[in-house]
């Protein structure tokens, strides 16, 4: 059986203290985009993970995929083995979430495939145990993130019809980096309430991230500065970078870019 995971954007993304725990509180909306990846898992004697596409760093027994395997196979003994393909097409460390999706899709299609059972809550507690993103890509709509990502609360954000053009320059972007140029702060307006009017996203839909790792990364700033000029109604990086996104009213022209950049356009659904 075949599932395409796929991609998210942030809209928005406020960091707003330190927990005693070392993570961090935050508030962001999340919304699914058409960058799919291609994932299949079959049953299969003895257990195997294979991948192609875009190059997977380190050990494939600390792929996320895997741990989700395994998290189920704990609780559920009888779970046949099986072999589980990725073809990957959304770029690592671009704060798109391609990891977080392919977790959350592998539990699901294993209730799926093997009748397991579980809730869309109880899926949600497993991907949880995964990754901080996991658990939105569960049910996969667009939706408030509090707490480190996990607590989850549906909002009604429509923007199909508009086009998005999606750049990712290459650069690596990992998560001590990302918050070493935060400084933790209570957000000043209710972010439902700035999404709520898109007439205002420009001005006051802000991420956190970008301040910092701008200033390392010009070249990730100038990216956002290429899609205002391009037409782009909102642009902002997604999660902690390096990604950038824009939305168009209507289909964006190709913009003077690197060649080794990885852009993605296409009209949301």
């Amino acid at each position: 059986m075949i599932i395409f995971p796929n991609a998210k954007i942030n809209l928005g993304l406020h960091v707003l203290r330190k927990r005693n725990d070392g993570f961090h509180d935050i508030e962001t909306c999340m919304y699914p985009i058409p960058l799919k990846e291609a994932l299949e898992i079959i049953p299969s004697k003895p257990f195997s993970f294979s991948h192609s596409g875009i190059s997977i760093p380190g050990d494939s027994d600390n792929n996320l995929i895997v741990k989700a395997y395994q998290l189920l196979a704990e609780d559920f003994p009888e779970l046949p083995t099986v072999a589980i393909h990725l073809h990957k097409s959304i770029p690592i460390g671009a704060g798109l979430g391609g990891g977080s999706a392919d977790a959350a899709f592998t539990l699901s299609l294993l209730n799926q495939l093997f009748s397991l059972g579980l809730t869309t809550k109880q899926l949600e507690n497993y991907a949880s145990q995964l990754g901080s993103d996991c658990p939105f890509f569960i049910q996969n709509n667009p939706q408030i993130a509090e707490g480190r990502g996990e607590k989850l609360a549906p909002l009604h954000l429509d923007l199909s019809g508009n086009w998005l053009c999606l750049i990712h320059p290459g650069i690596h972007i990992g998560t001590k980096e990302a918050y070493g140029g935060i400084q933790p702060k209570l957000s000043g307006k209710n972010l439902r309430t700035i999404l709520s009017d898109q007439s205002t996203w420009k001005s006051q839909l802000i991420n956190d991230f970008e301040k910092g790792i701008f200033d390392s990364h010009p070249e990730i700033a100038t990216i956002k500065e290429k899609l205002y000029e391009a037409g782009a109604w909102y642009a902002a990086m997604s999660g902690s970078g390096s990604a950038v996104f824009g939305l168009f009213k209507d289909c964006p022209t190709a913009m003077d870019l690197p060649e080794n950049y990885f852009v993605f356009t296409e009209k949301l659904p």
